[in-house]
Protein backbone atom coordinates (compact mmCIF):
# COMPACT_ATOMS: atom_id res chain seq x y z
CA UNK A 1 0.00 0.00 0.00
CA UNK A 2 1.31 3.34 -1.02
CA UNK A 3 0.84 6.00 2.07
CA UNK A 4 2.02 8.81 -0.09
CA UNK A 5 4.69 10.26 2.84
CA UNK A 6 7.63 9.13 0.49
CA UNK A 7 9.84 12.24 0.34
CA UNK A 8 8.61 13.64 3.26
CA UNK A 9 10.65 14.05 6.26
CA UNK A 10 10.76 12.49 9.44
CA UNK A 11 11.92 13.62 13.21
CA UNK A 12 11.90 10.53 15.41
CA UNK A 13 12.62 10.87 19.08
CA UNK A 14 14.50 8.57 21.34
CA UNK A 15 14.99 6.13 18.36
CA UNK A 16 18.12 4.21 18.76
CA UNK A 17 16.17 1.54 20.40
CA UNK A 18 13.14 -0.21 21.11
CA UNK A 19 9.45 1.44 19.85
CA UNK A 20 11.27 4.28 18.28
CA UNK A 21 13.80 2.73 16.11
CA UNK A 22 11.02 0.46 14.88
CA UNK A 23 8.76 3.79 14.14
CA UNK A 24 12.06 4.96 12.17
CA UNK A 25 12.48 1.76 10.54
CA UNK A 26 8.72 1.95 9.71
CA UNK A 27 8.99 5.41 8.03
CA UNK A 28 12.00 4.65 6.52
CA UNK A 29 10.93 1.63 4.28
CA UNK A 30 8.17 3.97 3.39
CA UNK A 31 10.34 6.38 1.77
CA UNK A 32 10.23 8.97 4.36
CA UNK A 33 13.47 11.20 4.78
CA UNK A 34 13.77 10.04 8.65
CA UNK A 35 16.26 12.06 10.96
CA UNK A 36 16.89 9.79 14.41
CA UNK A 37 17.71 11.08 18.01
CA UNK A 38 18.63 9.62 20.98
CA UNK A 39 21.47 10.13 24.00
CA UNK A 40 24.12 8.03 22.90
CA UNK A 41 25.89 9.00 19.93
CA UNK A 42 27.64 5.69 19.45
CA UNK A 43 23.84 3.84 19.58
CA UNK A 44 21.86 6.17 17.03
CA UNK A 45 24.77 6.73 14.98
CA UNK A 46 24.80 2.71 14.78
CA UNK A 47 21.08 2.62 14.28
CA UNK A 48 21.09 4.83 11.43
CA UNK A 49 23.67 3.06 9.37
CA UNK A 50 21.38 0.00 10.23
CA UNK A 51 18.34 1.70 9.23
CA UNK A 52 19.97 3.16 5.92
CA UNK A 53 21.27 -0.35 4.87
CA UNK A 54 17.92 -1.98 5.79
CA UNK A 55 15.94 1.15 3.26
CA UNK A 56 18.08 1.95 1.10
CA UNK A 57 18.27 5.32 1.50
CA UNK A 58 20.68 8.00 4.01
CA UNK A 59 19.27 8.21 7.81
CA UNK A 60 20.48 11.28 9.21
CA UNK A 61 21.45 11.26 13.23
CA UNK A 62 22.04 13.32 16.47
CA UNK A 63 23.29 12.63 19.54
CA UNK A 64 21.79 15.33 21.85
CA UNK A 65 19.41 15.17 24.85
CA UNK A 66 15.84 16.66 23.73
CA UNK A 67 14.23 17.27 27.21
CA UNK A 68 16.40 20.39 27.19
CA UNK A 69 15.78 23.52 25.15
CA UNK A 70 19.80 22.69 23.71
CA UNK A 71 18.54 19.26 22.68
CA UNK A 72 15.38 20.50 21.32
CA UNK A 73 17.23 23.65 19.06
CA UNK A 74 19.93 21.01 17.46
CA UNK A 75 17.20 18.45 16.62
CA UNK A 76 15.02 21.47 15.12
CA UNK A 77 18.42 22.06 12.80
CA UNK A 78 19.03 18.35 12.07
CA UNK A 79 15.63 18.50 10.92
CA UNK A 80 14.15 21.78 9.78
CA UNK A 81 10.64 21.42 9.12
CA UNK A 82 9.69 18.66 9.29
CA UNK A 83 6.33 17.15 8.13
CA UNK A 84 6.22 14.34 11.01
CA UNK A 85 7.10 14.25 14.42
CA UNK A 86 7.64 11.28 16.15
CA UNK A 87 7.38 12.37 20.18
CA UNK A 88 9.01 9.70 22.39
CA UNK A 89 11.01 9.67 25.50
CA UNK A 90 11.93 6.58 28.24
CA UNK A 91 9.71 6.86 30.81
CA UNK A 92 10.16 8.10 34.73
CA UNK A 93 10.79 5.29 37.40
CA UNK A 94 8.47 3.24 39.06
CA UNK A 95 8.12 3.47 42.82
CA UNK A 96 5.32 3.96 45.16
CA UNK A 97 4.13 7.64 45.54
CA UNK A 98 5.11 8.50 48.85
CA UNK A 99 8.67 8.73 48.08
CA UNK A 100 8.15 11.30 44.93
CA UNK A 101 9.27 15.09 45.87
CA UNK A 102 8.54 17.62 43.87
CA UNK A 103 11.33 17.48 41.85
CA UNK A 104 10.65 13.72 40.90
CA UNK A 105 7.42 15.37 39.44
CA UNK A 106 8.80 18.11 37.58
CA UNK A 107 11.77 16.18 36.02
CA UNK A 108 8.81 13.15 34.94
CA UNK A 109 6.05 15.99 33.53
CA UNK A 110 9.30 17.78 31.71
CA UNK A 111 10.30 14.97 29.97
CA UNK A 112 7.18 13.17 29.25
CA UNK A 113 4.27 16.11 28.79
CA UNK A 114 6.24 19.42 28.39
CA UNK A 115 8.99 18.27 25.78
CA UNK A 116 6.95 16.82 23.65
CA UNK A 117 4.44 19.99 23.75
CA UNK A 118 7.59 22.57 22.90
CA UNK A 119 7.75 20.21 19.76
CA UNK A 120 4.72 20.77 18.73
CA UNK A 121 4.59 24.19 18.94
CA UNK A 122 8.21 24.36 17.25
CA UNK A 123 6.85 22.65 14.49
CA UNK A 124 3.05 22.70 13.88
CA UNK A 125 2.73 26.14 12.26
CA UNK A 126 4.88 25.17 9.96
CA UNK A 127 2.85 22.16 8.76
CA UNK A 128 -0.40 24.45 9.02
CA UNK A 129 1.21 26.89 6.60
CA UNK A 130 2.39 23.68 4.41
CA UNK A 131 -1.48 22.24 4.54
CA UNK A 132 0.19 18.84 5.89
CA UNK A 133 1.70 17.70 9.01
CA UNK A 134 1.86 14.21 11.31
CA UNK A 135 2.50 14.15 14.65
CA UNK A 136 2.84 11.11 16.57
CA UNK A 137 3.09 10.90 20.52
CA UNK A 138 4.70 7.25 21.82
CA UNK A 139 2.53 7.03 24.98
CA UNK A 140 1.57 4.52 27.30
CA UNK A 141 -1.40 2.01 27.74
CA UNK A 142 -0.80 3.53 31.10
CA UNK A 143 -2.59 6.62 29.77
CA UNK A 144 -5.97 4.43 29.43
CA UNK A 145 -5.44 1.82 32.28
CA UNK A 146 -3.01 3.44 34.85
CA UNK A 147 -0.89 1.53 36.74
CA UNK A 148 0.17 1.49 40.50
CA UNK A 149 3.67 1.46 40.61
CA UNK A 150 3.42 3.77 37.49
CA UNK A 151 2.11 6.56 38.81
CA UNK A 152 4.69 9.31 36.96
CA UNK A 153 4.17 8.21 34.19
CA UNK A 154 0.63 7.79 34.31
CA UNK A 155 0.47 11.57 35.83
CA UNK A 156 2.82 13.21 33.10
CA UNK A 157 1.26 10.74 30.17
CA UNK A 158 -2.24 11.64 30.52
CA UNK A 159 -1.45 15.21 30.63
CA UNK A 160 0.32 14.92 27.58
CA UNK A 161 -2.88 13.23 26.08
CA UNK A 162 -5.33 15.60 26.87
CA UNK A 163 -3.24 18.58 25.74
CA UNK A 164 -3.44 16.92 22.43
CA UNK A 165 -6.74 15.96 22.55
CA UNK A 166 -7.90 19.46 22.17
CA UNK A 167 -5.01 21.01 20.05
CA UNK A 168 -5.88 17.92 17.41
CA UNK A 169 -9.51 19.06 17.35
CA UNK A 170 -8.28 22.94 16.15
CA UNK A 171 -5.71 21.45 13.66
CA UNK A 172 -7.33 19.12 12.21
CA UNK A 173 -8.99 21.09 9.65
CA UNK A 174 -5.46 22.48 7.96
CA UNK A 175 -4.67 18.48 7.38
CA UNK A 176 -2.60 18.08 10.27
CA UNK A 177 -3.35 15.23 12.62
CA UNK A 178 -1.85 14.27 15.97
CA UNK A 179 -2.57 10.42 17.28
CA UNK A 180 -0.99 8.69 20.09
CA UNK A 181 0.86 5.34 20.59
CA UNK A 182 -0.15 3.49 23.85
CA UNK A 183 1.92 0.32 23.81
CA UNK A 184 1.71 -2.04 26.60
CA UNK A 185 4.40 -4.70 27.93
CA UNK A 186 7.15 -4.62 24.78
CA UNK A 187 10.38 -6.06 25.31
CA UNK A 188 12.42 -3.14 25.58
CA UNK A 189 14.75 -2.03 28.44
CA UNK A 190 12.04 0.02 29.98
CA UNK A 191 9.95 -2.77 30.84
CA UNK A 192 12.97 -4.94 32.34
CA UNK A 193 14.21 -1.97 34.74
CA UNK A 194 10.39 -1.61 35.74
CA UNK A 195 10.47 -5.56 36.30
CA UNK A 196 13.73 -5.46 38.10
CA UNK A 197 12.19 -3.14 40.33
CA UNK A 198 8.89 -4.76 41.06
CA UNK A 199 10.90 -7.28 42.03
CA UNK A 200 13.07 -5.85 44.41
CA UNK A 201 10.60 -4.29 45.98
CA UNK A 202 8.68 -7.46 46.66
CA UNK A 203 11.35 -9.48 47.37
CA UNK A 204 12.04 -11.87 44.76
CA UNK A 205 14.68 -12.27 42.15
CA UNK A 206 12.07 -11.97 39.38
CA UNK A 207 8.97 -11.12 37.64
CA UNK A 208 7.97 -12.28 34.60
CA UNK A 209 6.09 -10.00 32.28
CA UNK A 210 2.17 -10.66 31.72
CA UNK A 211 2.52 -9.95 28.09
CA UNK A 212 5.17 -9.02 25.91
CA UNK A 213 6.57 -8.44 22.18
CA UNK A 214 8.80 -7.11 19.97
CA UNK A 215 8.64 -3.26 19.28
CA UNK A 216 8.20 -3.44 15.74
CA UNK A 217 4.70 -5.18 16.34
CA UNK A 218 2.94 -1.76 17.04
CA UNK A 219 5.72 0.33 15.10
CA UNK A 220 4.42 0.03 11.78
CA UNK A 221 1.21 1.65 12.69
CA UNK A 222 3.43 5.20 12.54
CA UNK A 223 3.30 5.29 8.88
CA UNK A 224 -0.88 4.58 9.00
CA UNK A 225 -0.84 7.74 11.47
CA UNK A 226 1.36 9.44 8.90
CA UNK A 227 -0.46 8.70 5.61
CA UNK A 228 -0.98 11.49 3.03
CA UNK A 229 -4.81 10.57 3.71
CA UNK A 230 -4.55 9.09 7.38
CA UNK A 231 -6.83 5.53 8.18
CA UNK A 232 -7.77 6.93 11.20
CA UNK A 233 -8.93 10.27 12.10
CA UNK A 234 -6.82 12.94 14.66
CA UNK A 235 -6.80 12.60 18.34
CA UNK A 236 -7.01 9.01 18.65
CA UNK A 237 -5.18 6.55 21.27
CA UNK A 238 -4.39 3.75 19.80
Amino acid sequence: MDLGIAGRKALVCAASKGLGRGCAEALAREGVAVTILARTESAVRKTAEEIGAMSGRPVQWLACDITTPEGRAAALAACPEPDILVNNAGGPPPGDFRDWNRDAWIRAIDANMLTPIELIKATIDGMIAREFGRIVNITSSAVKAPIDFLGLSNGARSGLTGFVAGLARKVAQHNVTINNLLPGSFDTDRLRITLESRAKAAGKARIRPDASAAPPNLAPRAPFCAAHRPAISSGRMC
